[in-house]
């Protein structure tokens, strides 16, 4: 047994089974007794203990100690490969954080495809306060007896992704926890297991290849908490964000692009123009050909947008799908003019200036990673290619055939396109380019363009960058750790449960740990829709003090969280409804989210503390709401 510590942090490693364990005071943290180190490879699993040779020492020097391990020498089909890595676990004397480094130093003779190291810890005890925290979408808390199987993972828990929104998780026995944060997230994700009524959750970190090789050091940081909860995750992993220079507020967003503070206390309308599904789209309804095209002038939806304002919507900002002549996701990047059955840029630019007219805001959705076969100016030469000389394709969306543009285009592509925008003369306040924080970050193996991920989350980030520097506030489909730092604002940022169909049992209890790290940073507009006298998701609305959807048309039929079933309301209804949410928006959405409590222990009525003060509860076995602004002024409903 290999054993160092520093202060109250104590490290060991079983050579016999290098398992590792650590411990701040009384409460110990062991990898799961079946844990087995190991890289699934492209020759079959190889286990770190099959190394022939194998060597451990204790390092020391001027920042701590720690425990280095070489493996070296592995036999493949009887021949034995210099492949060698090693690994490199360590306690920081300034911060008592604990380092897990693993290190490639010789990808000879093995395909590495994921390494599953560091492991997954025991949390065996079937006990309410033992609990998980995934950042599956906002935030999930899995406590050890939860009822319902954890399923499929979005994006198999890739960071960086809807699956994973910041790159950490966390596991707490009590009021004692730790949280892992992988701090080189591009390549990255976790595994997790939950049992129907658990009795244990297990949760684990994988490394995977950049453009086919491991490449460079992978970390991942356990920071241990005594007498804490998830709200100290949260903050020291805000903590972390801000030492990074990236936790940028919505006030210096706003000190950039003044319009950022416009767009504070807006009811959310997402409408479109054309929808063309393709007759080889997954999408296409053969049987109900009349489903599958649709048009509405930009003169209709101008009239609706004054109508809403003559029953006293308040302030809106118009999300617009489909407004180009291809239609909905179709024939990216080549996407302009302006849709010419419904008007073209003349009645478009009607549909703007009206909107600016009446103190509204205006945006488009736009689209830079599907790479449409149909558009003018597709070149297989710019689709991002693998490191087999492959280029992935699929027909799953309304524009049929496509492969993925190299991110490094992506750039040049929105310069030119809000250019020919703004020679039109539409003024834009916002713009969506959809899926950049809700998938992954993609690769590219053409030598002309070579990308890895991490450089395509940097050039998906100079595009959001772009569109701050011509004053329009960027937006795209989920939110993401990456982005925040170019992101003003998001489609929606829910919980995991909210893109399931209704009714369908949540995988554990929905958390705002996204929100309390980043409230913030960004403004969030979430589903307003009354599923039934159970579930009223204006709860969440109000409890993540985010902004409304006053109208939702989903741009595929029961798809992303737009299904049908849910209680319909007039449409005054709706307005009174979310003048309640911007109402609350306009006080703190520049707040950061203080914390997040479950009333008296009850997961059912939750709380959250905003930095000005302001106190929102919610009960949702009551479906009752009570926002505590100041002594004299309380709200409830």
């Amino acid at each position: 047994m290999l054993d160092i510590k520093i202060n109250a942090i104590q490290l060991r490693m079983d050579e016999s089974d290098l398992r590792f364990s650590f411990c701040k005071g009384e409460t110990e943290w062991s990898w799961t007794k079946d844990y087995r180190p190991k890289m699934e490879c492209k020759e079959g699993t190889v286990f770190f203990d099959e190394a022939l040779e194998i060597h451990h020492e204790l390092v020391q020097n001027g920042i701590g100690k720690g425990i280095r391990s070489s493996f070296a020498g592995f036999e493949i089909e009887g021949t034995k490969v210099p492949y060698a890595f090693e690994t490199y676990a360590w306690i920081e004397e300034t911060t008592e954080d604990i380092f897990f480094e693993w290190v490639p130093i010789c990808e000879e003779g093995i395909t590495v495809e994921k390494v599953f190291w560091p492991g997954e810890m025991e949390l065996e005890e079937k006990k309410n306060d033992w609990y998980t925290l995934l950042n599956m979408q906002q935030g999930v808390l899995i406590p050890n007896d939860w009822e319902t199987e954890l399923t499929a993972i979005p994006f198999d828990g890739f960071f960086e992704t809807a699956g994973g929104y910041m790159p950490w998780f966390s596991q707490f026995k009590g009021r004692n926890g730790y949280i892992a944060i992988c701090t080189t997230p591009w390549n990255a994700g976790y595994q997790a297991e939950h049992p129907e009524n658990g009795p244990y959750t297990h949760v684990g970190v994988r490394f995977e290849p950049s453009l086919g090789r491991m490449d460079y050091k992978r970390v991942v940081r356990y920071t241990l908490i005594e007498d804490g909860d998830y709200n100290d995750a949260c903050k020291i992993y805000r903590d972390y964000v801000r030492e990074q220079g990236n936790l940028c507020t919505l006030n210096e967003k706003a000190a950039r692009v003044a319009s950022v503070d416009d767009l504070i206390g807006c009811s959310f309308i997402h409408k479109g123009i054309k929808t063309f599904v393709q007759p080889e789209s997954d999408f296409f309804d053969p049987e109900n050909p009349d489903k599958n095209n649709n048009l509405t002038p930009f003169a209709v939806r101008t009239k609706e947008m004054k109508e809403l304002h003559e029953l006293g919507a308040g302030k809106l900002y118009l999300h617009l799908d489909g407004w180009a002549e291809p239609g909905y996701d179709n024939k990216h990047p080549d996407y302009t003019p302006a849709c010419e059955e419904a008007g073209g840029w003349k009645d478009m630019k009607e549909l703007a200036d009206t909107m600016q007219k009446q103190g509204d805001l205006f945006g488009i959705h736009d689209q830079y990673r599907d790479y449409y076969f149909a558009a003018e100016s597709f070149d297989e030469d710019y689709a991002c290619r693998l490191t087999d000389g492959t280029i992935p394709t699929h027909k799953r969306w309304a524009g049929g055939q496509q492969s993925y543009l190299c991110a490094t285009q992506a750039p040049h592509y929105v310069k030119r396109n809000f250019r020919e925008i703004e020679k039109n003369q539409i003024h834009l306040d916002g713009a969506y380019l959809d899926v950049f924080t809700c998938n992954e970050g993609d690769e590219c193996n053409n030598p002309r363009h070579r990308m890895t991920r991490r450089d395509c989350y940097d050039f998906r980030a100079r595009c959001f960058d772009y569109l701050m520097s011509k004053g329009i506030l960027p937006s795209s489909e989920e939110v993401s750790d990456w982005s925040a730092r170019s992101l003003v604002f998001c489609h929606y940022a829910p919980y995991d449960f909210m893109l399931r169909k209704p009714g369908s049992p949540k995988h554990g209890v929905p958390v705002p740990l996204f929100n309390l790290v980043y409230h913030d940073c960004l403004i969030e507009p979430w589903m307003m829709e009354k599923i039934d006298d159970t579930e009223d998701y204006m709860l969440y609305a109000l409890l993540n003090g985010g902004a409304p959807y006053l109208i939702r048309d989903g741009a595929y039929p029961n798809f992303d969280g737009s299904f049908d079933g849910n209680v319909k309301m007039h449409i005054e209804e709706d307005i009174k409804r979310c003048k309640v949410v911007t109402d609350l928006h306009k006080k703190v959405a520049k707040c950061e989210m203080v914390s997040h409590e479950m009333v008296d222990g009850n997961p059912q009525v939750q709380r959250t503390t905003f930095a000005d003060g302001t106190k929102v509860t919610v009960d949702f076995e009551k479906q009752t709401y009570n926002i505590e602004v100041t002594k004299d002024e309380e709200r409830a409903g």
